[in-house]
């Protein structure tokens, strides 16, 4: 049984004058996805909100170090960020969650932990292509070689969202514009004062 808080998280969000949400970006590996994440936590910090970002890569170095890639794994992997990202919301913190998330129900079922308009899913939107001509880990390049297994995007499926709350044409557009498309966005939710940011 759940022991309940003495703090409840409207106090919280009182004292830091702002929503707590979770904002979960996903897309390919490249997509730049932790890129508009931390920008956008930089964006948030300057206006004294209460922030901070799970990565899939610092992640993975901790509470999901015993974990590896099998279909199995990453659906672990997705779940326990989402219950890490569940109780920063509760702790009253705007929380980024940067995965690449592949599967359409492991995303839904992530979303099913939260109360409605508290998980808001942003897809960044860049054309395979586009991954792979950045490869900055070279991992296009090493799955392309058949040295990485199941890797998103080549030879295990990436299923795009259908209806996310925000899709950024992180492929196309500069860094600073999508920025403020998500900032819009949070002030147009009700997240932050229409004059915050």
């Amino acid at each position: 049984m759940a022991h309940h808080a003495t703090v409840m998280r409207s106090q919280r969000e009182k004292l830091n004058g702002h929503r707590s949400v979770l904002l979960w970006f996903t897309g390919l590996s490249g997509a730049g996805k932790s890129t508009l994440a931390h920008a956008v936590e930089e964006r948030l910090h300057a206006a004294g909100c209460r922030t901070y970002v799970l990565d899939g890569d610092n992640v993975r170095l901790g509470l999901c170090a015993d974990l590896g890639f099998s279909e199995e794994d990453r659906r672990e992997n997705i779940r326990r960020i989402a219950e890490t990202g569940k109780l920063m919301v509760e702790a009253g913190v705007i929380a980024m969650a940067a995965f690449i998330s592949p599967f359409r129900e492991d995303r839904l079922r992530a979303r099913g932990l939260f109360p409605h308009g508290d998980f808001i899913e942003i897809y960044c939107a860049t054309p395979l292509e586009v991954c792979e001509q950045r490869d900055v880990k070279g991992l296009y390049r090493r799955a392309r070689a058949g040295e990485v297994k199941e890797f998103t995007g080549i030879s295990s499926p990436y299923e795009a969202p259908v209806k996310p709350e925000l899709t950024v044409k992180t492929g196309s557009k500069p860094l600073d514009e999508c920025v403020e498309q998500v900032m819009d966005f949070l002030r147009h939710k009700g997240v932050l004062d229409q004059g915050a940011g």
